[in-house]
């Protein structure tokens, strides 16, 4: 079986926001540095591709929906949905049943659509990550650390809902759950602190 992993964010808006620019780019970085590829798939024709993404070797971009790329039952069965509705956790040994991960999220349409229940839907299997919300990144970052650093969701060090300080009187919580750093702090993509911080009179929702 290949030992390279592909991550898939289907992203379904001919826009990119601030938000998911820097988060995409966190996850093109961090594929690139274990070898492995990050796509966005299903891009409308009119999306613009940034240059950071462009620039990262591991990046591919790419108009098709998972459905045609990996169209045969085969391929298929080697794709997993990152799914909260899935009835099994995410764990080590699906390192090798899946070579490809797939985070379809509610992208793009307004009112939003639910692209995992589609993906669901199509008999892609799933598996969960918990209960907390995480960010698009974070998502990516843990799914890598059970397939390829092999820890168990329960021996991840989270932090959830964290509370960025910015000065004495200036604060916000994140309504997500994070991985720790060493020093204890969220990791973030490059950048995310000092957009919050720019736009702290804006909801959260507004920076996507």
């Amino acid at each position: 079986m290949p030992e390279r992993k592909t991550y898939i964010v289907e992203h379904l808006d001919p826009e990119l926001g601030q938000w998911s620019e820097l988060e995409y780019a966190a996850i093109a970085r961090e594929t690139q540095r274990a070898g492995n590829t990050f796509m966005l798939s299903s891009l409308p024709a009119e999306f613009q591709v940034p240059d950071k993404l462009t620039q990262i070797p591991a990046f591919k971009a790419e108009t098709h929906g998972v459905e045609e790329i990996y169209g045969t039952d085969e391929l298929k069965a080697r794709v997993c949905l990152l799914d909260p509705q899935a009835e099994k956790d995410l764990n080590p040994d699906d390192k090798r049943e899946f070579d490809v991960f797939l985070f379809g999220g509610i992208l793009g349409d307004d009112p939003p659509r639910d692209r995992t229940s589609e993906l669901r839907k199509k008999g892609f299997k799933g598996r969960r990550l918990g209960p907390v919300q995480m960010t698009t990144d974070t998502a990516v970052r843990v799914t890598r650390m059970v397939v390829e650093e092999q820890f168990t969701l329960n021996k991840i060090p989270y932090t959830d809902f964290p509370e960025l300080k910015f000065n004495e009187h200036e604060s916000t919580q994140m309504p997500f759950r994070y991985v720790k750093d060493d020093e204890g702090n969220p990791i973030m993509p490059e950048g995310m602190v000092d957009l919050i911080k720019k736009d702290a009179d804006k909801s959260i929702d507004d920076l996507f």
